[in-house]
């Protein structure tokens, strides 16, 4: 079961009075009612509204955040800030963001600064990497916290020993994916398409554009551009289907190691069909699509004496 799900139907069980059974079974009555197209999480935070039982303006760790809280409380250490973006909007203002890793000892999140008093502390140094500091307010859009105007941000004067920095990266089901997401996943590849090929710059590893005289990195001028691939491929582990991305550098894992001989790589897509692996990565927006994919940065092999041993688990 998925970790911040249980804490949630363990809270709203114990502050209803009810079992966490009974929690499970209304979650998953919700849930047949929007004929499954509301996450567990998403249905146990409706369970716990009608039951009058909020999560507003409590204290809250970061892995027990979840998309759609508001009101969120947190305190944490600054362990990634990101440079601070401007950008203009529709009616022509100029506005600010900046974003930047929060960290405690049970997981890290992005933060999203919208209010150019917040984004002042960073500017002034106040807020720096490193520092800890204390949010109120604040909304969780996906899997990003998100502080607006109405939000509190300032240092923190409580010091967390040891934060956890690493990727968090949790087993989910694909019909759980949600943008932002860092999952896990066991899945079965289902249809794979042509590989598309591009440039990048050999400093940068950015993509290129192709000139008159040779290819042009933004950065780094005229350069000698690397060739690069990429391949579609989707991926159903019987809850749902999704679009997933393997780029150049996950091909070889993946199974394509020919990409020039178009009847090796014609017999190696096959072979990938009916496929079932392990898979790692982030859930994003497809901007042309304006759909969710899966940008798999990580691949290996089941491990069926593994999967035997988590079943035989208990509470599996």
């Amino acid at each position: 079961m998925d970790t911040n799900y249980e804490r949630v139907v363990e809270k709203i069980a114990k502050v209803a009075g009810l079992q966490k059974e009974e929690i499970e079974r209304r979650v998953e009555a919700k849930r047949a009612k929007l004929s499954g197209l509301i996450s567990k999480d998403g249905a146990a935070q409706i369970i716990a509204a009608e039951l009058g039982v909020s999560f507003d303006d409590e204290k809250l760790k970061i892995d027990e955040l979840l998309p759609g809280m508001r009101k969120v409380n947190v305190v944490g250490k600054v362990v990634n800030l990101f440079p601070i973006r401007t950008f203009t909007t529709k009616k022509g203002d100029e506005g600010k963001v900046s974003n930047f890793i929060l960290a405690d000892e049970t997981s890290n999140i992005k933060v999203v600064l919208w209010d150019t008093n917040h984004i002042g502390l960073i500017e002034s140094g106040t807020v720096a990497t490193g520092g800890f500091v204390e949010i109120k307010n604040a909304a969780m859009r996906d899997n990003e916290l998100h502080l607006g105007s109405f939000s509190e941000f300032k240092p923190s004067s409580e010091i967390i020993a040891s934060v956890k920095t690493e990727k968090i990266v949790k087993e989910k089901s694909i019909v759980n994916f949600r943008v932002s997401d860092a999952a896990r996943v066991r899945a079965f590849i289902v249809q794979t398409f042509e590989p598309r090929f591009f440039y990048v710059c050999p400093e940068c590893k950015k993509k290129v554009v192709s000139g008159s005289d040779g290819f042009i990195c933004q950065d780094h001028g005229k350069i000698g551009a690397e060739k690069r691939a990429l391949i579609n491929v989707v991926l159903d582990d019987g809850t749902e289907t999704m679009r997933a991305v393997a780029f150049h550098e996950i091909l070889n894992p993946l199974g394509i190691t020919d990409l020039e001989h178009l009847e090796n790589l014609i017999v190696q897509r096959e072979a990938l069909l009916g496929k079932e692996m392990i898979f790692s990565g982030n859930v994003r927006t497809n901007k042309f699509f304006n759909n969710p994919e899966f940008i798999i940065d990580q691949i290996k092999d089941v491990d069926f004496d593994e999967v035997i041993l988590s079943l035989e688990k208990p509470g599996n």
